[in-house]
């Protein structure tokens, strides 16, 4: 992708994330998994919504990661993951990513704006989330759920496009399965980070749980599981819903189980893989509306 891009606009694309997907698709599929559970019963999602979902994703992602690089720049000079960013290495100014910000929102303002009106009230209700995101870790040890409420907020999204109005029973059980398996893949891919956190008197979950990490992170698997369990109890879903559900719940415990904690290349490869689980949810509930009870 970035060899697209060209010498002179690949550092936009660094900047934007444009190759790392992974961040995109994990906000994505909060939005699918909701615009599939709101289908009719016996029907696919509506398609149309998924591709609008998949370009707001997109978009919104890279606005989100400007947004964190501004305000991490000087912090990004320090971490070894992060020291070759756009910004941090100067390659790219502020203003350059003001720019490119501004293109991002306007992209994403054109994909709300194409949803009805309950939906422009939750999108912009988001935005103090993502804005504020950044500077979490210099005040709390909670970083990662507060990025949790963010990166899922595309599941109370999703049912209001289809409906036009929000059913809370139904998607806050959803938003609170998606929190908890944001808390699990980036309190893990946090654990990269954590000594260069430390110098530079940084806070998260990584540091806070330490050696307790994995037993903590058992517990927001449970609970993860147990809310995806309710929604497709409450929604009528079908057999293969809960078979899919038992599958990423044995993924979510193999990435708690295996992962190394002192290997970021693992951490990381742990991370990326929990695209699987996106997949593996949004295909359960597909087929479990399709077997409707």
């Amino acid at each position: 992708m970035l060899r697209l891009l060209g010498t002179r606009f690949a550092p936009y694309g660094r900047l934007a994330r444009v190759d790392k997907p992974i961040g995109t698709m994990l906000l994505l599929w909060p939005c699918w998994w909701s615009t599939a559970l709101a289908a009719p019963a016996g029907a696919l999602p509506d398609f149309k919504l998924l591709a609008l979902f998949g370009t707001g994703a997109f978009v919104m992602r890279s606005a989100g990661c400007i947004i964190n690089d501004l305000w991490d720049k000087d912090f990004d000079k320090s971490v070894e993951r992060t020291k070759d960013r756009p910004l941090a290495s100067g390659e790219l100014s502020t203003r350059d990513a003001f720019v490119l910000l501004g293109g991002s929102l306007t992209a994403g303002l054109g994909v709300l704006l194409s949803l009805n009106t309950e939906c422009w009230k939750l999108g912009f209700a988001a935005m103090p989330l993502v804005i504020s995101y950044p500077l979490t870790k210099r005040v709390t040890w909670w970083p990662q759920a507060v990025l949790g409420l963010a990166m899922n907020w595309g599941a109370l999204v999703g049912w209001t496009a289809v409906h036009g109005y929000t059913d809370w029973g139904l998607v806050l059980p959803l938003y609170s399965a998606g929190v908890c398996w944001t808390m699990v893949y980036d309190t893990l891919y946090g654990h990269q980070d954590k000594r260069d956190d430390q110098k530079l008197g940084l806070k998260s979950t990584s540091l806070l749980f330490g050696e307790r990490t994995k037993p903590v992170l058992g517990g927001f698997t449970a609970v993860c599981i147990s809310s995806l369990v309710y929604t497709g109890y409450a929604a009528h879903l079908g057999l293969p819903f809960y078979v899919g559900t038992a599958a990423a719940a044995a993924h979510l415990a193999r990435q708690v189980y295996t992962a190394d904690l002192e290997n970021p290349e693992q951490l990381f490869s742990l991370f990326r893989s929990n695209q699987y689980v996106g997949a593996i949810l949004m295909g359960s509930i597909v087929t479990g509306n399709l077997w409707h009870l």
